[in-house]
């Protein structure tokens, strides 16, 4: 388990379980699922839609098993089914909402009775931007709910009542491999609903989307140039296991995550001039795009490494790249070329 998120959940955790402590461990789940929210948010923004119905991984044995839009949908109707027809007893978000026609979901199950090429069918079948809607929507409300509880509802147990009630909602498989989900949720408390359904099992399916995605990346680059537009090295990016480069449609660099569209403006760009990089640009030196942005720490660093390409080639830029990592310890380009371009460049020359 990632653990960054298993510290978040370890303390979450012992929080909820005192009276004093309760209501910050409310605020310490909400922390936590924004967190995890946040990571299915930069996948939905900046994958294509073809990555969500991919299989990677197929016939695994593990969560990373099933496809990104399955994961999402899997994740958010528990949830949506545990807290509003467990917990707040009133609509689910997806009847409630319209969402099932929206989503254009064939089903309103959680999935779990879905296996192999049935998985990747779905999921072909979801329009991406409403389920990731829908998503939210569910997580919002949930919050809500966690928000108004108060430390005695954390105790409240569910009988054989409420069983019947999620089998009539038909929002679980009668299938064996889904069925068992109604007596493990009316076995718990609100307490341990929140423990699982709203936590753990959000941790665990959102580390197997990253898998899914991570090797949706390493597929995507191969064959490619491994020389990025802004003149970054992807083969020596501490990204480049995670970030299926520029020059394909599975680009997490930096300035595309948090680029509305998804594109890195240098990148975009080169495409629009229809030029290899920006060292092909008779604007390098005085670009503040992207990369090129004055307040990124790494701009002049990037600059550097674009006009060392235009001056000398990639080869040549990609052997000194492999010669500074054999020579000195660093992570990140900036540390070594420092904070002007020219400086960095005749470094760059020099070794």
């Amino acid at each position: 388990m990632n653990k960054e998120w298993a510290e978040m959940n370890r303390a979450m955790q012992a929080s909820l379980a005192g009276k004093e402590t309760f209501r910050a461990g409310i605020g310490q789940l909400i922390a936590l699922r924004d967190t995890l929210f946040d990571q299915i948010t930069r996948i939905v923004k900046t994958y294509p839609e073809e990555a969500f119905s991919l299989m990677p991984f197929a016939g695994a044995d593990g969560y990373h098993a099933k496809t990104l839009a399955y994961s999402i949908w899997h994740i958010f109707r528990i949830e949506d089914i545990v807290a509003h027809e467990m917990i707040a007893e009133d609509r689910q978000v997806l009847l409630d909402r319209g969402f099932q026609e929206r989503i254009r979901a064939p089903l309103i199950t959680t999935g779990n009775e879905l296996a192999g090429e049935e998985i990747a069918a779905f999921s072909a079948q979801l329009d991406i931007r409403q389920l990731y809607l829908y998503a939210l929507e569910v997580k919002r409300s949930t919050d809500e709910i966690l928000k108004s509880l108060s430390y005695p509802d954390l105790r409240r147990k569910f009988g054989e009542e409420m069983t019947g009630k999620l089998q009539r909602t038909g929002c679980v498989s009668s299938a064996e491999s889904a069925a068992w989900l109604i007596d493990y949720w009316c076995g718990k408390d609100v307490l341990g609903l929140i423990r699982m359904p709203f936590s753990r099992h959000w941790i665990m399916h959102t580390e197997a989307m990253l898998r899914i995605k991570n090797r949706l990346c390493r597929l995507a680059r191969k064959g490619v140039d491994p020389v990025a537009y802004c003149g970054l090295s992807c083969n020596h990016c501490y990204l480049g296991e995670w970030c299926g480069s520029c020059r394909t449609a599975y680009n997490t660099c930096s300035y595309a995550t948090v680029s509305p569209d998804g594109q890195c403006p240098n990148a975009a760009c080169c495409r629009e001039q229809g030029i290899d990089g920006c060292w092909a640009c008779g604007r390098l030196e005085t670009c503040q795009k992207g990369f090129y942005t004055p307040a990124n720490d790494g701009a002049e660093a990037a600059k550097a490494q674009a006009v060392y390409i235009r001056d000398h080639g990639k080869k040549e830029f990609l052997k000194v790249n492999e010669r500074l990592r054999s020579k000195y310890e660093f992570v990140t380009m900036p540390e070594i070329l420092g904070q002007d371009w020219r400086e960095g460049l005749r470094f760059l020359e020099e070794n």
